[in-house]
C-alpha cells in the first residue's frame, strides 16, 4: 500500500514539475515577445527623434554661418572706413609739412639776408671804431696800450684800497665777535666760580694771655726758646709788643707747625724742652693730617679722581703756600673750575681741563726744596706719579714755556691768567707796579708817529694818541698790532693789556 502511495506521489510530483515547466516556458516566450515589441517601438521612436535633431542642427548651423558672415561683412566695412580716415589724415599731414617747408625756406632766405646786412653793419662799426680810436689817440696823445696800462693801474689801486678796507672790516667784526664770545665764556666761568684768598705773609703773631708768658717761653738762660727754634726751624721774636710774640719763617708749613705747637704750649702752661719736643711732634702730625685732608678736599671739590696719594699730599701742601697774596691751593681749585667751565662751553674735555688746572702749580709745593722753576718741577712730579701726556703738556704750557698744542692746555693757560689777574686776586708792590706802567708807556712812545701814551686801568689798558698827518687809518691798524706784539715780548704782566690807538683830525675855520 505504501509503495503504491509512493509511486503515486512520484508520479504526481513529476506531473507537477512538467506542468510548471510548460507554464514557465509559455510565460517566458510571452515576455520575450513583449520585449521585442517594446524594443522595436523604442528603435522607431529613436530614429524619428534622430531625424528631428538632425534637422534642428542643420538649421542652427545655417543660422550660425549666416551670423558669422554678417559679422565679417560688418568688420570689413569698419576696417575700410578706418583705412579711409587714416588716408585722409596722412594727406592732411603731408599738406601741413609742405606748408612748413615753404615757411622754413622763406625764413632761411630772410636769415641769409639779415646775415649779409649784419656783416655789412659790422664792417661799418669796425671802421667807425678804428676812426674813433685813432681820433682818441690823437687827442689824448697816448696809444691804446698806454691807456690800458693806466686804467689797469688805477683799477688795481682801487681794488687794493677796497681790499684793505674789507680786510679791516672783517678783522674788526671777527675781533668783536671773538671778544664778545670770550667775554661771555669768561664771565660765565667767573660768575660760577668764587674762591677765597689769604694775604701773603712770612710772619705769624701769637697772642699771649699775659706778658709773664714771655719769660716762660724764653726759659732759664733761653733754653726753651733755643729748643723751640731748633725743633721747628722758625725764628721766635719776643719784643716789646704787649701780650704777643712773632713767629718768622719763609717755609709756611714750618711756620704753621710752630704756631700750633706754641699755642698748645701756651694753653698747657708747662713749657720746658721735653714738653716742647712733644708738642712740636704732635703739631707736625696734625699738620700732616691737615695737608692730606686739604688735598683730598680739593680733589673732591673739583671732581678729580684717581690722583696718586703723594700728589694728594703735595696738593695739601699748597694750602700753606701763597703767591703775591694769593693762596696757591685756592688758586689751583679756581683754575680747575674755570678751565672746566670753559671746556664745557667749548665742547672740550672737561675732566682733562679740571685735572690739569688742579695740578698746574703742583711744583710750587716743593719749589723751595728742589732747584728749578715750578713749571719744570711740576711736570717732573706729574710724570713721576703717572699723569697722562695731555696733563703734562698743559702744566708745561701754562706759563708759555711750551707752545700750547691742545684746547685744554690753552684753557688752563687762560684760566690761570684769569684767576691771577682778576681784581683782588693778587697784590703787587708799588715799585714793580710803577715800573710796569712806565715800561708800558715807554714801549708805546718808541714807535714813530706816536704823540702821547697813557697807561690806565691799573695797567690793564693803554691809550695811544697818534699824529694824524703821519699815521692814516690803515697805518693805525698796523701800528696797534706792532705795539701789542712788542708788549707781549718785552713785558711781564698778569692777564692781558688792551691797546687802543686814537687818531683824531681837527679842522678849524673862522667865520668873519
Amino acid at each position: 500500500m505504501n509503495s503504491i502511495t509512493f509511486v503515486i506521489g512520484i508520479i504526481a510530483l513529476l506531473g507537477g514539475f512538467l506542468a510548471g515547466y510548460v507554464l514557465r516556458r509559455y510565460l517566458a516566450e510571452m515576455k520575450i515577445a513583449a520585449a521585442e515589441d517594446r524594443a522595436k517601438m523604442i528603435l522607431d521612436e529613436a530614429a524619428k527623434e534622430a531625424v528631428a535633431k538632425k534637422r534642428e542642427a542643420l538649421v542652427e548651423a545655417k543660422e550660425e554661418a549666416l551670423k558669422l558672415r554678417n559679422d565679417m561683412e560688418r568688420e570689413n566695412r569698419e576696417r575700410r572706413a578706418e583705412l579711409q580716415r587714416h588716408e585722409r589724415r596722412l594727406v592732411q599731414k603731408e599738406e601741413a609739412l609742405d606748408r612748413k617747408l615753404e615757411a622754413l625756406e622763406k625764413k632761411e632766405e630772410n636769415l641769409h639776408k639779415k646775415d649779409a646786412e649784419l656783416a655789412h653793419l659790422k664792417e661799418e662799426l669796425d671802421s667807425l671804431y678804428q676812426k674813433q680810436l685813432q681820433e682818441l689817440e690823437r687827442i689824448s696823445g697816448m696809444t691804446k696800450d698806454e691807456a690800458r696800462q693806466i686804467l689797469l693801474r688805477d683799477v688795481e689801486q682801487e681794488i687794493q684800497q677796497e681790499t684793505a678796507l674789507m680786510i679791516k672790516d672783517m678783522e674788526n667784526k671777527a675781533k668783536e665777535e671773538g671778544e664778545r664770545r670770550a667775554r661771555d665764556i669768561i664771565s660765565l666761568a667767573i660768575q660760577r666760580c668764587a674762591a677765597d684768598h689769604v694775604a701773603e705773609s712770612t710772619v705769624a703773631v701769637i697772642p699771649l694771655p699775659n706778658d709773664e708768658m714771655k719769660g716762660r717761653i724764653i726759659g732759664r738762660e733761653g733754653r726753651n726758646i733755643r729748643s723751640f727754634e731748633t725743633l721747628t726751624g722758625v725764628d721766635l721774636i719776643i719784643d716789646d709788643t704787649p701780650e704777643a710774640v712773632i713767629l718768622s719763617a719763609f717755609d709756611p708749613i714750618r711756620r704753621e707747625t710752630a704756631r700750633l705747637a706754641l699755642e698748645k704750649l701756651i694753653a698747657d702752661g708747662r713749657i720746658h724742652p721735653a714738653r716742647i719736643e712733644e708738642m712740636v711732634e704732635k703739631a707736625r702730625r696734625e699738620i700732616e693730617a691737615q695737608i692730606r685732608e686739604a688735598g683730598e678736599t680739593a680733589a673732591f671739590e673739583v671732581n678729580v679722581h684717581g690722583l696718586h696719594s703723594d700728589l694728594i699730599k703735595l696738593l695739601g701742601r699748597l694750602k700753606f703756600r701763597t703767591s703775591y697774596g694769593q693762596n696757591v691751593l685756592k688758586h689751583s681749585i679756581e683754575v680747575a673750575y674755570l678751565a672746566g667751565i670753559m671746556a664745557s662751553e667749548l665742547g672740550a674735555d672737561q675732566k682733562l681741563a679740571r685735572r690739569a688746572g688742579l695740578l698746574h702749580d703742583i711744583g710750587k709745593a716743593v719749589d723751595h726744596e728742589v732747584e728749578g722753576p715750578h713749571v719744570a718741577i711740576g711736570v717732573d712730579l706729574a710724570k713721576k706719579y703717572g699723569e697722562s701726556p695731555e696733563v703734562l703738556h698743559a702744566i708745561a704750557a701754562h706759563h708759555g714755556d711750551e707752545e700750547p698744542k691742545t684746547v685744554e692746555a690753552v684753557l688752563v693757560q687762560a684760566a690761570d691768567a684769569i684767576s691771577a689777574a682778576r681784581p683782588g686776586a693778587r697784590r703787587e708792590t708799588l715799585e714793580s707796579y710803577i715800573k710796569r706802567l712806565t715800561k708800558l708807556e715807554e714801549i708805546a712812545n718808541s714807535f714813530s708817529g706816536v704823540d702821547k701814551a697813557y697807561a690806565i686801568q691799573a695797567g690793564r689798558e693803554i691809550r695811544i694818541m697818534v699824529k694824524p698827518d703821519k699815521v692814516d687809518d690803515l697805518g693805525a691798524v698796523r701800528l696797534v698790532r706792532e705795539i701789542a706784539r712788542k708788549v707781549e715780548n718785552e713785558l711781564d704782566y698778569p692777564g692781558q693789556i688792551k691797546v687802543i690807538i686814537i687818531r683824531e683830525t681837527r679842522v678849524v675855520e673862522y667865520a668873519k
